[in-house]
């Protein structure tokens, strides 16, 4: 890892601006910036997220089995901090979000143990947000 690591830029479709907003901005807390009749950007922990109305594209995607779990095989999300990562968690459980794997600890006791927990938007569009105690084991083999 960089100690001068840069944020990302990602695009994804979504079926609905109203709907998808709606959990990007108030569900995730992620603020709202830039905007036209077709896409929004957000800011999601830092990183510029942006959705464009596109249901075409919009989907549930196949899974792959990891740790004894059915995880999505195309999905993004956000490496937190613990703390964050519960706030967040708790929030979500609060919003009633139905979760894909509930929060939870992966690879415990084995090298990767992470925090971590699955969900969708309402477009299809899976995202996994965890965290490590350690973050150097972020890329162990």
């Amino acid at each position: 890892m960089t100690a001068n690591l840069r944020p990302f830029h990602l695009a994804i479709p979504v079926d609905d601006l109203e709907q998808a907003e709606a959990f990007y901005r108030d569900i995730i807390g992620c603020g709202a910036g830039r905007r036209s009749t077709r896409w929004i950007d957000f800011n999601f922990f830092g990183h510029q997220l942006v959705v464009h109305l596109a249901p075409e594209e919009s989907g549930r995607a196949r899974t792959n089995e990891v740790d004894g779990k059915q995880v999505p095989a195309r999905h993004f999300g956000v490496v937190l901090e613990r703390r964050d990562w519960q706030a967040l968690a708790d929030r979500l459980r609060a919003a009633k979000v139905d979760f894909i794997i509930e929060p939870g600890i992966r690879f415990a006791g084995e090298a990767g143990e992470q925090g971590t927990f699955f969900l969708t938007d309402p477009s299809g569009n899976a995202l996994e947000f965890k965290y490590f105690e350690d973050l150097g084991q972020l890329f162990v083999a």
